[in-house]
């Protein structure tokens, strides 16, 4: 077994599920931005979870499922840890870290490629938002997973202060997505980490795809 194999069998990933139902989909923005707080939100019910220490001091691996109203159900009576995250008309479930390699049955099974909803209503303005480079056209599935990596690296930078407010101002979240130029300029004023992608799917590695920007209080 090679290192590299091994590493992948060892990693540790966060699974979050994406309600797609197959008559009424949610809009793309309101799916992403779900998704994301599902992450943020798994990890602040339980942060003494010591998985969250390990999975964290990593790349914080994220695997974005998608899952239709039927399967979604079993997931949610699956696994009474979960946390259930809502974003407009989107729904998403955020797990605890696992194996990459041991995800139970149900989970495994989901499908991670080629998650795509209809654009939809865009999400309104909130303080606090995820900007998307746009240019690289990612899936949704795709967008969702590096939302998560942006939403959760700006947490984990954020003053306490600043993350309980926004917790206890019922976790605003914005969707903003721009063209390559426009992404560039505003990474200058991120509140966060900008994401770059390791390009194991979908885009080239080194891909700057995400990052979160905080609305100055007027």
């Amino acid at each position: 077994m090679s290192e590299f194999t091994e590493h992948i069998q060892q990693e540790l990933i966060q699974p979050i599920i994406l309600l797609v139902d197959r008559e009424e989909p949610a809009g793309e923005q309101h799916g992403i931005a779900a998704a994301a707080l599902a992450s943020v939100q798994a990890f602040l019910g339980d942060p003494e979870n010591p998985d969250w220490r390990e999975w964290a001091s990593g790349h914080f691996g994220k695997t974005v499922r998608r899952a239709d109203a039927k399967m979604f159900a079993k997931v949610l009576a699956a696994f009474p840890d979960h946390v259930l995250a809502t974003a407009g008309e989107a729904s998403a479930v955020g797990l605890p870290p696992m194996p990459a390699a041991e995800l139970p049955k149900l989970l495994a099974k989901l499908q991670v490629s080629g998650t795509q909803l209809p654009p939809g209503e865009p999400l309104p303005p909130q303080s606090l938002s995820i900007v998307l480079n746009a240019s690289l056209e990612m899936s949704t599935g795709k967008a969702a997973a590096q939302a998560a990596h942006a939403l959760f690296a700006w947490l984990l930078e954020a003053k306490p202060a600043v993350a309980e407010a926004w917790a206890a101002d019922g976790f605003p979240l914005g969707i903003l997505e721009l063209p390559a130029k426009e992404f560039r300029k505003g990474a200058r004023k991120s509140a966060g980490p900008v994401i770059q992608d390791a390009g194991r799917t979908e885009i080239e590695p080194g891909s700057t795809t995400a990052y979160v920007i905080v609305a100055k209080a007027k």
